[in-house]
């Protein structure tokens, strides 16, 4: 039997197996009307020129705004709600101490419980007198957790709302005698 090649017939433009790519036709130069050069090459280093000063004229007014006189100007408002918050820390009690509150289970829903243990943070001027007694503090902390849910109290921004309100709450019983509350203990089960 005598086989026969078929003739391979290569796709134009694809170059044979060990050839080297042969470059192409450099394209003709268009003149802008100066004589020589690619056209445009003006144009590009004018759009450079005012780009560069559009950036140079938004980060001085950025300057000028946020750190320069311009920002006085726009922060004497804030100004004064800052100097208000100074003052009012400033008027804040000094802290005299803590005065621990022994532990107590407390109902929720649903036959659950809850033991919780309080930290009092006291003026100064309540810490010199001793102990400031603790029943109106736990009343004030049963009447606020009892029927609570399980779900609710696991959520840890409802336990610090639940807190600052039991401070807020402490605070007008005891007079400005209590300044702050802690948890010292706080299972549920």
């Amino acid at each position: 039997m005598t086989t026969q090649q078929e003739p391979r017939i290569m796709a134009p433009g694809k170059p044979k197996i060990g050839s080297r790519p042969q470059p192409s036709a450099p394209e003709p130069e268009e003149t802008n009307g100066k004589g020589g050069g690619k056209g445009g090459g003006g144009k590009s280093r004018l759009l450079a020129i005012i780009i560069g000063l559009l950036i140079v004229v938004i980060l001085a007014g950025a300057y000028w705004f946020l750190m320069g006189p311009g920002a006085a100007s726009a922060d004497a408002s804030t100004d004064e709600a800052a100097t208000e918050e100074v003052v009012a820390e400033e008027e804040e009690v000094a802290s005299g101490g803590v005065q621990v509150v022994e532990s107590i289970s407390i109902n929720l829903d649903n036959g659950h419980y809850l033991r919780l243990g309080l930290g009092l943070d006291l003026s100064e001027e309540a810490a010199a007198h001793g102990d400031i007694g603790e029943a109106k503090a736990l009343d004030a902390a049963i009447a606020l957790f009892s029927g609570q849910t399980i779900d609710d109290l696991a959520d840890e921004e409802y336990r610090e709302s639940l807190k600052e309100h039991l401070a807020e709450t402490l605070e007008e019983i005891y007079e400005g005698e209590v300044i702050g509350v802690y948890y010292t203990d706080f299972v549920t089960q």
